[in-house]
């Protein structure tokens, strides 16, 4: 596979994601002087020669960037000025409700909480995740945005079973790079390896009725959430049952995503 083949597949990924820059006033100057930055950073991290430290020719000549400004992205890459985003406090309180046991009713749904005292309560629910935040400052928000309402016996009801952040703040922004980012990592690893290694697949049918597209994009939207609640599960319980990776035992994370996209059908392919 030569450079030139990965031209076609690269301007339909990007795409979608120049609109998206566009729509939100990042211009071709700044998105590649970000993407320059991004190049120097890669080869110095994952391109090293065994045994050998990595040299600002060597990268040089890896990405075509002139040395010196080598230099300068890599100095400003050793000193960070924001901390890394992490998931948001909502979808680890969520995760652990539709997922937990002592959180689900006999049918294994997310049951209906008591607002405080011990477990199965909310408040014992969010202090299982946090003490930091009052358990009554984030269902007030919850209520606010219409993740949960409160049931006619005072109990909090969980009315999604999926934690969507509001578009476009950083929570949302947060998921739009990780899961963007191991997804592509995945589609990457199986055109690089010798045998795909990852699951990434796609079921795409076009010039499809309305009302085909419709029921196709319910029965995706159901089983979707049905094995990402199955999934979601069983990490609980395996975590609860081995605990973390012991002190210098090499941790892994698993990132199961899946998409679903509907449009206009032009004919061409590129929304």
């Amino acid at each position: 596979m030569d450079a030139a083949s990965l031209n076609r597949p690269l301007a339909r990924l990007l795409r979608p994601l120049v609109r998206l820059l566009i729509s939100r006033g990042v211009t071709f100057p700044a998105f590649a002087d970000l993407l320059r930055a991004v190049y120097v950073d890669v080869a110095a991290r994952d391109f090293q020669l065994d045994g050998k430290q990595q040299t600002d020719s060597r990268v040089s000549i890896l990405t075509g960037v002139h040395r010196k400004e080598v230099r300068r992205l890599r100095e400003e890459a050793a000193n960070p000025d924001d901390a890394p985003a992490a998931p948001s406090l909502g979808s680890q309180i969520v995760a652990l409700w539709v997922g937990a046991d002592p959180f689900l009713d006999d049918r294994g749904r997310p049951r209906p909480l008591p607002r405080t005292g011990p477990a199965p309560s909310f408040e014992a629910l969010v202090e299982t995740v946090t003490k930091d935040v009052r358990p009554r400052a984030i269902l007030d928000d919850w209520l606010d945005r219409g993740i949960a309402t409160i049931d006619g016996d005072d109990r909090v009801m969980l009315a999604t079973s999926a934690y969507v952040p509001p578009p476009g703040d950083q929570e949302s922004l947060y998921y739009f790079g990780r899961n963007l980012g191991d997804h592509i990592a995945a589609a990457a690893a199986n055109i690089l390896g010798p045998e795909p290694r990852f699951l990434e697949r796609a079921v795409h049918y076009d010039g499809l009725t309305p009302a085909a597209a419709a029921e196709l994009e319910q029965m995706g939207r159901d089983g979707a959430m049905d094995l990402l609640l199955a999934v979601n599960r069983r990490a609980l319980d395996l975590i609860g049952g081995q605990g973390e990776a012991a002190s210098g035992t090499p941790a892994r994370r698993v990132n199961l995503g899946l998409y679903l996209y509907v449009a206009e059908d032009h004919g061409d392919g590129q929304r």
